[in-house]
């Protein structure tokens, strides 16, 4: 074992376990708010709140200015050197500045919400949610800000808590609430608002009693100061449109969707969506600590633990996300049906072309962080805007034919052709590639489940309890196997002795 990657690996184990719990409660009240929603109010309603987040999700890209994911990084570098000075004044710069564009994006959306719900997607009943949720860009923006300080300096418990458990929590009981007391369709803009809101009260409290005394540094000289905005702006103005453009390239769908079809539609196809984001469980457990940990050892010029690191991890997110991707392959319908209802099963063929692309996303993103950590934006801005007009120009073309399959077709050939670029341009920059050799027997020996399951899908009669029966021995086979073949190796057996360590240690 090497010692270099020994002491990453169990950073890594210390927060992942928190991570994976606040992850799944993240996804659990999300799928809770989402199905409330859909089953409450129905298609129309729900496809009227997913339109109304795409819309704020541009927003936000844009008046975000690239400065959040600048200050990740950069703060994780000025770390690493013990500079903090520089961190103090990008701090400050970057709160002001996020500040001023946030509430003119705010306003500009509140006075054109009349004009983008009508001219665009001809229903008057959005316009409701985007006076509303233009309140959400300054919030989510100054949100995000805090967050961001919080995560490079490696407080990952607090991150995952507020960014994952505490404003979704909070919107689903409040929705609940609002409903039961007889609100409608106001019952939906508020409950949300008060999440996104608590979620900012919390990270500006984590970074006033956490962080505050840490980043406090002295005044920069006029000429450091100028150069350090020239770095953070060369860096992050790229992610201005990379931001937007990565918004669109996911969320093009649902706007086209609106466009040519109906909101119900688009209510059908936002089924099959958050089922897919289950694939980003896997990765956001260890990206977000792995990017500032990457980075603080790119200032270092420690390639090779980078190397290692992102390997490994690239294992582990194929070796989580493959169960997953093969369940939702056999039973789409099921698991459609489970969480929205039989209205929703349009959606099944939808699900399974997204599942697809959706793991592939899954390992290319890291290739994605390493470009981030060489300083590449411009390189991922030309990608990712070639791209999304190529998602763009897909959707075009067979959404007016195809539906919510052609939608899903347009992103899988987007984010799968895209994801190949960042694996070879990480590779040819790097030359690291998140793969492992061990990943191609993990690939062979997960089809005895997959076949399986296919022989008992035809034998037994599916309902709720068998199919958690099926899908827990799927994993438990799944896991056998994995042992038996031994597809662990000496970096994975880290991370279990961690991971049972701090159980004990709990316990």
């Amino acid at each position: 074992m090497n010692r270099d990657i020994g002491q990453p690996l169990k950073l890594i184990a210390k927060t992942s376990l928190v991570v994976l719990i606040a992850l799944f409660l993240s996804k659990l009240f999300t799928y809770i708010f989402r199905i409330i929603v859909a089953r409450y109010y129905g298609p129309e309603e729900y496809g009227l709140f997913s339109l109304g987040l795409m819309i704020v999700g541009f927003f936000v890209a844009v008046s975000s200015l690239g400065l959040v994911d600048g200050i990740l990084r950069y703060v994780s570098i000025y770390r690493g050197s013990g500079d903090k000075d520089r961190i103090f004044y990008i701090f400050k710069f970057s709160l002001l500045t996020l500040i001023i564009s946030s509430l003119i994006s705010g306003l500009i959306l509140f006075l054109t919400a009349k004009i983008i719900s009508i001219n665009i997607f001809h229903n008057e009943n959005l316009i409701i949610y985007l006076k509303s949720f233009s309140v959400l860009i300054p919030i989510t923006i100054l949100a995000n800000l805090f967050l961001s300080i919080i995560r490079a300096y490696e407080n990952i418990k607090w991150y995952s808590f507020i960014q994952n458990i505490l404003q979704n929590l909070s919107k689903v009981v409040l929705l609940a609430v609002l409903i039961f007391l007889g609100l409608k369709t106001n019952a939906i803009i508020f409950s949300y608002l008060a999440g996104m809101s608590l979620m900012l009260v919390a990270s500006y409290l984590v970074w006033k009693y956490k962080i505050s005394k840490l980043v406090i540094g002295n005044e920069l000289r006029e000429e450091d100061k100028k150069e350090t905005r020239r770095l953070l702006f060369s860096y992050s103005w790229p992610l201005i449109f990379i931001s937007f453009v990565g918004t669109l390239i996911y969320w093009v769908d649902s706007f086209v969707i609106g466009y040519f079809k109906s909101a119900t539609e688009v209510g059908f196809y936002n089924a099959a969506l958050p089922i897919a984001g289950l694939f980003s469980i896997a990765s956001e457990i260890f990206l977000q600590l792995f990017f500032p940990l990457i980075t603080k050892e790119y200032s270092r010029k420690n390639l090779t633990l980078i190397k290692e690191l992102t390997k490994q991890v690239g294992k582990w997110i194929f070796m989580i996300n493959l169960p997953l991707f093969l369940l939702i392959i056999i039973f789409p319908n099921e698991a459609i049906n489970i969480l929205f209802g039989e209205e929703y099963l349009v959606a099944s063929s939808a699900l399974r072309i997204l599942a697809i692309s959706a793991i592939f996303t899954s390992i290319s993103t890291l290739s994605y962080n390493l470009l981030s950590m060489a300083g590449k934006t411009r390189f991922i801005l030309i990608n990712a805007i070639i791209f999304s007009s190529l998602n763009l120009i897909l959707n075009l073309a067979l959404v007016p034919k195809y539906g919510i399959s052609g939608a899903a077709i347009s992103t899988a050939i987007s984010t799968i052709a895209l994801g190949c670029v960042y694996l070879i341009s990480a590779y040819k920059i790097t030359s690291i590639i998140p793969f492992r050799r061990k990943m191609i027997k993990i690939l062979l020996i997960s089809f005895i489940p997959a076949i399986l399951m296919i022989l008992g899908k035809k034998f037994v009669s599916l309902n709720i309890i068998s199919l958690f029966l099926l899908g827990l021995a799927f994993i438990l086979i799944y896991i056998l196997l994995l042992i038996t073949t031994k597809c662990f190796d000496n970096n994975d057996l880290i991370i279990f002795k961690s991971f049972k360590d701090k159980l004990f240690n709990r316990l």
